[in-house]
């Protein structure tokens, strides 16, 4: 029986070599993104800048600013409400820069794959 000649996959040895350079370069550019992310901030106001909360690429809070004139003991649920509020659009500012990120370093190919 004859065999058919070829290579495994039907990829010639050069575009192998290509794939894997890009590959590479990928992996760098991620790498990269990541590093930013990591060391980028995102700040969020709540109540009309009564309250402000920061946090980093690494989903912690780094600081909380709160105006002494919205704290009222009798309302207590307001002011965890401010914070919250003001805690969730950090999050989403920083989950929205990373997902801009890894997309502008993978070329959108991470968001595509089938697993």
């Amino acid at each position: 029986m004859a065999r058919r000649g070829g290579y495994p996959g039907g990829m010639m040895p050069g575009n192998m070599q290509s794939l894997m350079k890009q590959a590479q370069k990928m992996q760098k550019q991620v790498e990269d993104a990541t590093r930013a992310l990591e060391e980028a901030t995102y700040t969020a106001n709540a109540g009309g800048g009564a309250v402000s909360v920061t946090v980093s690429g690494k989903k912690e809070v780094t600081e909380v600013k709160i105006d002494p004139e919205v704290v009222d003991p009798e309302d207590v649920e307001m002011l965890q409400d401010l914070i919250m509020a003001a805690t969730n659009e950090a999050l989403r500012q920083m989950e929205e820069d990373s997902q801009a990120k890894m997309s502008k370093a993978t070329g959108g190919f991470a968001g595509n794959l089938p697993f």
